[in-house]
């Protein structure tokens, strides 16, 4: 894992570089007019399509939204996607009910991109235009690599959708930067470090964030989960505040996720109320830049916390138990 995590800078590099193609490649496929686009994914792509999600209707101007596999997979449901950008995310480019609901998206009608790690998968075979991670093989079971990478390429998806005024700029701006901060992070530990030691012995930890950084915090938290046992729970901080808060008692962890933009008041009037619980709550720093960008470095950060805190309490974060690489899913 902690190698996986230092390829990142290098990974992101490529895709930067490589990013006008993929913009002008997910243009030319994107219907017009268009109705809408649809994520599709799973586990921690999941999570990187809930960040695609914000970005995409930020920029479309058009609804956006997260796809339920099991209704084609269990409802065999009947819908006419005519009009609608579907957008297939898999690191593995594998998992059986991902290709069988794209199948049937396509086939009624939606155009699909696929944002895999894996060029020769069934996804890649499924999608009419591949973003591939290239990312190299990934050998650790908490995904990181592939990850920031679906992250980043969802920034093309979104760059290729007409920009919109109220993301502040164009998705793509200003990213040529990112594998630097990214590599910062990576070269600045201490301060994950000092958080780890002290959650060392935690049973269950929140972890908040809200608009593009609500994605960061969900990974986190699966991260987290997967490395450590611990009962971590991603929120966004709007629907922390409607009911769950009443569980952050004195003392409670909750980490809270700032990549700055709209949302940060939000936050900052969230960590008002922890402090007045007495909750233990703390804000990793991230490196400064556009929104999209931070929030990707969180996502770093997040990586580093879930690895330390496995070390801290003595576990493999290289060998989650119950898990493993690719999750077949019906």
């Amino acid at each position: 894992m902690a190698a996986e995590m230092a390829a990142q800078p290098e990974v992101l590099a490529r895709l930067v570089a490589r990013a006008p193609e993929d913009v002008a490649a997910v243009r030319a496929t994107v219907p017009s007019p268009l109705a809408g686009v649809v994520f599709l994914a799973r586990g921690s792509s999941d999570n990187a399509a809930v960040f695609g999600r914000y970005l995409a209707e930020l920029t479309a101007g058009r609804p956006a939204g997260l796809a339920a596999p099991s209704l084609y997979t269990r409802y065999h449901a009947a819908v006419d996607w005519q009009g609608y950008l579907v957008v297939a995310l898999s690191q593995s480019g594998a998992t059986p009910e991902i290709i069988t609901t794209c199948q049937a998206m396509r086939s009624a009608g939606a155009a699909v991109i696929g944002v895999t790690n894996e060029p020769g998968s069934p996804l890649a075979g499924t999608a009419q235009v591949l973003l591939a991670a290239e990312a190299g093989p990934e050998r650790a079971i908490p995904a990181t690599k592939t990850v920031t990478a679906q992250f980043a390429l969802l920034l093309s998806v979104a760059a290729a959708l007409a920009p919109n005024p109220a993301l502040g700029q164009s998705p793509g701006r200003g990213l040529a930067d990112l594998p630097a901060a990214v590599a910062g992070v990576l070269a600045e530990p201490a301060p994950v470090a000092a958080l780890a030691d002290r959650w060392a012995a935690v049973d269950r930890l929140v972890v908040a964030g809200r608009g593009l950084a609500y994605a960061a915090a969900l990974e986190t938290a699966l991260k987290v989960k997967e490395t450590t046992g611990i009962l971590a729970e991603g929120f966004s901080t709007a629907d922390l505040l409607h009911g769950p808060i009443a569980t952050v008692y004195a003392g409670a962890p909750v980490l809270l996720i700032d990549a700055g933009g709209p949302p940060g008041a939000d936050l900052d009037g969230l960590r008002g109320l922890l402090a007045r619980n007495g909750a233990d709550s703390a804000t990793l720093p991230v490196p400064a830049g556009p929104e999209p960008a931070r929030v990707i470095t969180a996502v770093v950060r997040g990586q580093q916390l879930a690895h330390m805190l496995s070390r801290a309490r003595g576990t493999d974060p290289d060998a989650p138990a119950n898990l493993t690489k690719v999750t077949a899913t019906t």
